[in-house]
This record gives structure tokens, sequence and C-alpha cells, in this order.
């Protein structure tokens, strides 16, 4: 299997190392800064590319690590030139977008996954499996928090262009809303959100707070930040049943923490990137677990239509947050 990365930034990083845990090839990285695609490709004995479709003739695979409003363009080439896809999240930018890519895969008959990475952090694996060994009994709330620093690109910071990210409640909190469903065992059918801007008031919004209802009676609580002080990064994790309780605070399990203002350290990740306090990186099982997906024929672990899902979740709460109202989700009638 030869595999073609897409994006030279954090998340290019994030994967490329997974690769070679399996039998496949890194053969080629292609991104927009042709000098960063270089050190990224010869970190991993790769040739950097130029061009998109050029990779995409050499491939088998192609790993979308690209700004999120670039999604939807680069699977549907993929998906044409028959390439199965690994898409970063979020899927795309508006639903529709995600479910015209979801049908294109199909209809190609190739695989496509969308990298939900929280189902492959060991911590929410095991809140998950003690929910379905019945330690708490029904899932009654969920709350969730996921705080980090304002993504750090020095160039092109794509991230706080609300365009071409999402913004905070779609680039950030899709995680936490997407695996709200998962913990809940429901589906979302309304949100309320507040969120604020901690600086410039033409900023966008960097804190949040979004209120869930589930169709089963369920509620959820998820609060997203992007207003902490670099390097910081935390999240929590909190399921209350009729039967008991789980909680799980990633500041418990770091012994050392470190606060301070920013720093033109040059070191810092442009975008935070959370960890495991256990011997395994999320971001390498992901692909692992693509890669034996694909090879074998086998069903991914969370789905193109869970992410969709997600995506659905955050475009609410945003709408909720422009409006200040209540937003009802539907069902996602075109999967009905």
């Amino acid at each position: 299997m030869k595999v073609g990365i897409v994006g030279a930034g954090s998340m290019g990083y994030a994967h490329a190392p997974g690769w070679q845990n399996t039998d496949a090839e890194v053969i080629g990285v292609v991104a927009s800064d042709v000098a960063s695609a270089g050190e990224l490709a010869a970190q991993f004995g790769a040739r950097a590319y130029d061009d998109y479709a050029a990779l995409l003739t050499n491939v088998d695979v192609i790993d979308i690590c690209a700004p999120t409003h670039l999604h939807k363009t680069m699977v549907l080439q993929a998906a044409a030139a028959g390439k199965h896809i690994f898409c970063e999240k979020p899927i795309a930018l508006t639903v529709e977008d995600g479910a015209e890519m979801i049908a294109a895969c199909e209809r190609a008959g190739v695989r496509f996954f969308v990298g939900m990475v929280l189902h492959f952090f060991p911590e929410y694996v095991a809140i998950k499996g003690a929910i379905e060994a019945g330690q708490v009994g029904a899932p009654q709330v969920v709350r969730m928090t996921r705080a980090s620093y304002r993504p750090q690109k020095a160039a092109d910071n794509w991230f706080m262009d609300e365009a071409k990210s999402g913004g905070m409640l779609v680039d950030l909190m899709i995680h936490d809303f997407e695996m709200s469903r998962w913990l809940a065992k429901g589906e979302v059918v309304r949100v309320f959100t507040k969120t604020i801007r901690s600086q410039n008031p033409d900023q966008l919004a960097d804190h949040g707070l979004a209120i869930l209802r589930f169709d089963n009676g369920a509620m959820a609580h998820i609060e997203g930040s992007w207003a902490y002080p670099v390097p910081m990064f935390s999240v929590r994790a909190e399921v209350a049943g009729d039967g008991g309780l789980i909680e799980w605070d990633s500041d418990k399990t770091m012994p050392i923490q470190l606060h301070m203002h920013q720093l033109a350290t040059g070191t810092t990740s442009d975008v935070a990137l959370p960890g495991s306090p256990l011997n395994q990186d999320p971001w390498a099982a992901e692909v692992e677990h693509f890669y034996r997906s694909v090879v074998n024929d086998e069903p991914f672990r969370v789905t193109p239509l869970d992410a969709l899902r997600g995506l659905q979740i955050s475009l609410a709460a945003r709408e909720s947050a422009q409006t200040g109202k209540p937003v009802t989700i539907t069902p996602l009638e075109v999967f009905a």
C-alpha cells in the first residue's frame, strides 16, 4: 500500500509515524508550503510533490491533513481517482458537502475514514467499556471539557478564519459533540450554546458552553476553549448514570504542569494536541486501525456518518450561539 500525505503541519506530523507501524509506505507529501512538504517527506523517506493530482496518480491511499475548507474538493478528486481516503476532521464545513463526499466515496467503491481521534484514546474507550458493562446504569448526564490555547500558526492561520475552519465550535468542540453521542447512547435533538470572545469583539468566539438534549432523555454539557495560555491543554469527561458515576480529568494524570504567558520560543505546536499518560499514541492507533480495516475489509470503529452527525451538532451549536436561541436538530434524512 502506497500512501500520500496532504499537509505538512501538526496533523501531517501526527499521522506520519503511524504509517511506519504498518506495512504501508509513505511515498509522497504535498503541501501549500513546498519547503514544509520537503521537510516532512525527508523525515519519513518520501518524496515532496508540488501537485496534488500528481501525488494521486502514484498512491493507493491519500491521507488528507489539509485545512478543512479543502477537504471536499480533495476527497472528491481522490474518490474519482479510486483511492482510499483518510481525512482529518471536521469532515467538511457543511452537512450537504459532507453528505456529497460520503456518497461519492460509496459510488466509487473506496473506503472513506474521518479522523475522529477520541475513539482511539484509551481513556474514552475505557469509559465506554464501563458504560456498556452497566457500571453506571443508563447514562443521564455527560459533561466534557476541551480547553487549549488559540492555534498559533505563524503564517496563514486559517483556524482563525471561520470560512475555512468553522471556528472553535466546529474545529475543536466537534470532538466532544461527536463523542457525547457515543457515551450517552443517543442522538442529539436540541442544542443551546453561549460563547464569549476574550479579546477583540471582532475575533471569533474562543470559549463556549453547549447544552445538548438527546432523544433518549439524556443531557450533555460541553465546554470548549481556545482562551487558555500556551502551552496548556486539558480535557475532562464525566458520565453520570442512574447507577453510578465515571470521572476523568487529564490534569490529574500529569504530575507536572506549566502555565505561562506565550513566549517566542518557537517550540510550541501551532495546534494544541492532547497527550495520553499511557504508552499509546492515539493518532498512530487510528492510522493503524484504518490500515487494518482497509487490508482486511473490516468496518471502521467510527464511520463517516458519525463524523457527519458530529458536524451537524457543531453547526447547530454555532447557529445557537449566533441567534441566542436553542436549535432543533433533525435526523439526517439523506441517510435514512
